[in-house]
């Protein structure tokens, strides 16, 4: 990294950390029990210009690199210690991103800038009750009719599904009967369209989020709603998830640095048998343990991201493959990081209020979301030929 890019990482990782320690970390227990985020924290983060990172000045963004928006990610999970509330301010990093590449200019300024102002929620809608990784089965349908499009079917675990104003839908178009990628389109769905119904789902973990189950029957949408061509979604939607799972690693990797830092805290100030926690060896090593697994994730977080910023995320097979495996590492890291802190913290570490608690229960839709350690390995595996 040039010094001028280290110096743009440390302006803005300080900037995040102060927003976090201050706008974040003392209300999560308060969003926790609401089950979303007010959407002032939006337009706050907006002015700060941390919901705009990495999109075109013309629609309202910041053009910065992955180091950028990496350390960003791991800043605020770090120092935020909710996952839920990072999969609801940044739900747009998954739901814009194919509006972003291949929509028309004049669809990517009806949506984008008034979600990167904090003023609108943009969701991405892609899981069904029976197809999740294998994107292939969805059986979510999208007829044209005239200058509409009418959709029927249903989606679940959506991220910010009740809330969004905006959902990027993957839905089969085509011919009756298509199957398989070839017949998978993008269209985006106002969340206010006729026919959509939004359930919230109950969950282990991120409770700051509103994940939520969406029907359609019949909701109609303007044909001009239609992202890229007609049977492109498949790729877009391949493409979309490299993003996604290099973005996870990142938040992954603040969450167990935030294990470590709330266990080392408390080493430093629980006495037991008339010495500190930290005294006695058996707690340096599982620190140690854990420091181990954060400085390799850091390691493969910054050699991945060296090849995002060579633009070599999607097109690039190596990359690919690293990027899977990568988030396998960085969630078992983070994983292993919220075990040993719950241990070290005994007792408080069992209680709601501490940042390992909340971290421990959302280990699993960190090692599912964005595609199970099962599908990351054997897409890792195809890509390297084997």
């Amino acid at each position: 990294m040039k010094a001028d890019s280290r110096a743009d990482v440390e302006a803005l990782t300080d900037s995040v950390r102060r927003f976090a320690l201050e706008r974040i970390a003392p209300r999560v227990p308060e969003w926790e029990a609401t089950g979303e985020l007010p959407l002032s924290l939006h337009a706050e983060a907006a002015a700060l210009g941390l919901l705009g990172l990495g999109y075109p000045e013309e629609l309202g963004g910041t053009p910065a690199p992955f180091a950028l928006r990496n350390a960003m990610s791991v800043t605020l999970a770090r120092y935020g210690g909710s996952g839920g509330v990072m999969a609801g301010l940044f739900s747009h990093n998954i739901g814009l991103p194919p509006v972003l590449r291949h929509g028309t200019p004049q669809l990517q300024r009806e949506i984008i800038p008034d979600v990167l102002r904090g003023e609108k929620i943009a969701a991405l809608a892609i899981t069904e009750p029976g197809a999740g990784s294998d994107v292939a089965a969805l059986k979510t349908k999208a007829r044209r009719d005239g200058d509409a499009y009418v959709l029927d079917g249903e989606k679940v675990f959506i991220t910010s599904g009740v809330r969004a104003d905006w959902i990027t839908v993957a839905v089969r178009t085509g011919e009756p009967g298509t199957r398989g990628s070839s017949g998978i389109s993008m269209i985006v769905v106002p969340g206010d369209a006729k026919g959509l119904s939004r359930t919230r789902l109950d969950k282990m973990g991120w409770h700051a989020n509103d994940t939520g189950h969406l029907r359609f029957d019949g909701v109609r949408v303007p044909a001009r709603y239609l992202v890229g061509e007609e049977g492109a979604g498949f790729r877009m939607i391949m493409g979309n998830f490299n993003g996604e799972r290099l973005a996870m690693s990142a938040m992954a990797l603040g969450f167990a640095q935030a294990c470590y830092d709330e266990a080392l805290d408390w080493a430093r100030e629980r006495k037991t048998f008339g010495s500190a926690l930290v005294d006695k060896q058996v707690i340096r090593h599982k620190l140690m343990d854990m420091q181990m697994r954060i400085h390799a994730t850091q390691a493969w977080l910054d050699a991945v991201t060296a090849l995002a910023d060579e633009g070599k995320l999607e097109s690039d097979p190596n990359c690919v493959a690293q990027v899977c495996l990568l988030k396998n590492q960085a969630t078992q890291a983070m994983q292993f990081c919220a075990d040993q802190a719950v241990q070290i913290l005994g007792g408080m570490g069992y209680m709601r209020g501490t940042k390992s608690e909340r971290i421990y229960r959302e280990v699993k839709v960190m090692m599912i979301g964005g595609g199970a350690e099962e599908i990351m390995k054997d897409l890792a595996a195809r890509q390297w030929g084997l």
